[in-house]
């Protein structure tokens, strides 16, 4: 594996040398390149680079830039380069010699083997060595409180959340969204939640801690309000408020577990029909249409996007755009037709109910869940002037269509369709906390009742089973929550 070293400077001209000389030298003949990215430097840290780089043994690349771009913005930098050179794996380097060079050896072992996507450098493995080593009791406590809570927020059980001493898989990073990231010194913390949030693996090895002259350019307070933050907007972004580009997307949409989400209504609904055939368009990862199949239920799903397993948990699949209609071949008479947080997401909702219309069985069942724009949260982010996009949830950024409930039936019999029964759905309470469902008790007994009462202002979610239209007015079924 083509191995690179990034060391990352800025003012270390009293330090680079010596710091590089420490690298050991029967480690060298393993490196492809060392990446020297200066963050324009106000002394002669360059000017000692390029003397380095004219005595080393080992091909090595200066690079200054002119404006300073941060510690963030220089990772980002070098990390680009490790990419377009072709290395397989990238050492995080800083040039003031606070991270031993001795340990590259066993800094890059574990991604040589296989065995992980990402190695850190952790202080805290071994109890005391970083307070011997001469952290300041301030830090330590700092850096154990965040990464405890880190830890608590993302399920993760690293040993130091804040070590700058870091090996990477090249093509691990590739995949990463850093160019979103943070240039200041919280981008080795979002880095770890975007590893984190892609199932990628990670090791921790204990290091040597080492605290000397060199000057710290970390505000200690806006570090921590930084982290802090991050870890605020992660959690939010991942259940669907705001939109930070920093956070991974993801393309398949989860099964919604709770049993107050819509997914649990359209199952309960699918289990009060006689085992049959079912079309599930925009099947995403075929999490619903695999509980469905447990019920006994023939599946063939649709979706624009392959997601990996999908296969293996429907009958048939078809790659389609539903923009372009439904893919020939898919059949018809099906006795059930399901549209899950589908049609919000296409161009003319009329024409794709219409489509599905077609392919019912003549007593067949469309059942359909989408979300309501009247709800309060949207109401409200209207009225102040907050209008903006979310990452899920009734403001997905993919949605292309809003319904209220009267511009929902409104819809649904343009598409010559009637409603057999409408039920609605309360606020995602189990995906918006983590405590134990039973604590929920009392949010979700006062919630039902607000939907009872006025569902056009307190229903996050329509749930809808229709029927072609047999002329006549409009039916619609008793509303049960």
């Amino acid at each position: 594996m083509r191995i690179g070293i990034l060391v990352v400077t800025y003012n270390a001209e009293t330090t680079l040398a010596a710091t590089l000389d420490r690298i050991p030298v029967d480690f060298r003949s393993k490196i492809d390149e060392i990446l020297m990215c200066d963050d324009a430097s106000a002394d002669q840290t360059v000017d000692v680079a390029r003397r380095w780089q004219a005595g080393s043994d080992v091909p090595t690349t200066v690079v200054r830039h002119l404006k300073n771009l941060g510690y963030g913005g220089n990772q980002k930098a070098g990390y680009q380069l490790a990419i377009a050179n072709g290395l397989d794996i990238v050492v995080l380097l800083h040039g003031d010699g606070q991270y031993a060079p001795e340990c590259l050896p066993e800094i890059v072992a574990p991604l040589e083997r296989g065995e992980c996507e990402a190695v850190f450098g952790s202080r805290m493995m071994i109890p005391g060595a970083a307070r011997a080593g001469g952290m300041p009791l301030y830090k330590y406590a700092g850096n154990r409180i965040l990464t405890k809570f880190e830890n608590a927020m993302l399920g993760s059980s690293l040993t130091e959340f804040h070590s700058g001493y870091r090996a990477y898989n090249v093509h691990t990073l590739a995949e990463l969204p850093l160019q979103y990231n943070t240039d200041d010194f919280d981008f080795d913390t979002q880095i770890i939640f975007q590893l984190i949030d892609r199932g990628k693996r990670i090791v921790d090895i204990p290091i040597p801690t080492y605290y000397g002259d060199e000057i710290c350019y970390v505000n200690g307070m806006k570090y921590a309000g930084d982290v802090a933050r991050d870890v605020v907007q992660y959690r939010m972004t991942k259940l669907g408020f705001g939109i930070h580009e920093w956070v991974p997307y993801q393309d398949a949409y989860d099964l919604k577990e709770s049993d107050q989400s819509s997914h649990a209504v359209l199952l309960k609904m699918l289990a009060a029909i006689p085992p049959g055939r079912i079309l599930d368009v925009g099947c995403s990862g075929g999490g619903l249409a695999e509980r469905a199949r447990a019920l006994g239920h023939h599946v063939t799903g649709i979706d624009a996007l392959e997601i990996d397993g999908v296969r293996d948990r429907v009958d048939e699949f078809f790659q389609s755009d539903l923009e372009k209609g439904l893919p020939p071949g898919v059949g018809k008479d099906f006795d059930v037709v399901m549209a899950a947080d589908v049609i919000e997401h296409v161009a003319s909702p009329v024409k794709l109910l219409a489509q599905l219309r077609d392919v019912l069985a003549p007593h067949g069942q469309l059942l359909v869940s989408t979300p309501n724009f009247g709800h309060w949260y949207p109401r409200t982010r209207v009225a102040v002037g907050r209008f903006d996009y979310d990452r899920r949830g009734i403001l997905d950024n993919t949605h292309l269509r809003f319904f209220s409930r009267r511009s929902l039936l409104r819809t649904v019999r343009t598409a010559g369709l009637e409603v057999r029964e409408m039920q609605y759905t309360g606020l995602p309470f189990d995906a918006l906390t983590q405590d134990d469902p039973p604590r929920l008790g009392i949010l979700r007994r006062i919630e039902r009742s607000l939907v009872r009462t006025r569902p056009t202002l307190f229903a996050y979610q329509f749930v809808l089973a229709l029927q072609r239209r047999s002329g006549g007015s409009l039916i619609v079924g008793k509303p049960r929550y």
